[in-house]
């Protein structure tokens, strides 16, 4: 084997140096995703930040990025090292097809990213929506009662008071704000 890179071009040898490592990268961070090993990346942060505003799926700068981009690079050359006679035009196809297999792999990112969907519930998606009243709720804030609200397709129990008069159970409700931040203000429809 050593024989073979020995006997190689050193342009052609470079790019074999490039092409196997990150070959090897690549099929490790591969088992990786799919075994669920690289989704934090090995770091535990310990702080009390809010990252929820932050919007980055896609880092240009990345290892994963840079084993895309070496791996197409790499394996161009070689593919394309005996049908270029030109060395230049080689190396600049090979860096053309890098960076093909970079937004190549950010357009598949972004393609997964559509699939993903945020069931988690917040309170502030049950506004404007219908429920059923489950325990009749007092007139005029003067208790609590419940109300069964179905969001993303699951049904919650909730506390609900109302501003008007009482609501027996089974009436049909409409949800108009939030108050005491777990307690929903209600109307009869």
């Amino acid at each position: 084997m050593i024989e073979f890179f020995q006997n190689l071009d050193p342009l052609l040898r470079m790019f074999w140096f490039v092409a196997l490592p990150t070959s090897l990268i690549f099929v490790f961070q591969t088992i990786s995703t799919f075994m669920g090993v690289d989704s934090g990346d090995g770091i535990d942060a310990d702080f009390d930040g809010d990252l929820t505003g932050a919007e980055a799926p896609f880092q240009i700068f990345s290892l994963r990025n840079l084993i895309n981009f070496l791996l197409g690079f790499g394996w161009a050359g070689i593919s394309f090292y005996d049908s270029i006679s030109n060395k230049t035009l080689l190396i600049a196809v090979a860096l053309l097809i890098g960076i093909v297999f970079l937004f190549a792999f950010f357009l598949i990112i972004k393609q997964l990213q559509k699939l993903a969907e945020d069931n988690s519930f917040k309170m502030s998606s049950t506004i404007n929506k219908t429920a059923e009243v489950y325990l009749t709720i007092p007139e005029a804030k003067k208790g609590k009662g419940k109300i069964l609200i179905s969001i993303n397709g699951s049904v919650h129990e909730l506390d609900a008071m109302t501003e008007g008069p009482k609501i027996p159970s089974g009436a049909t409700v409409k949800v108009t704000k939030i108050i005491l931040e777990e307690i929903l203000l209600v109307e009869t429809i």
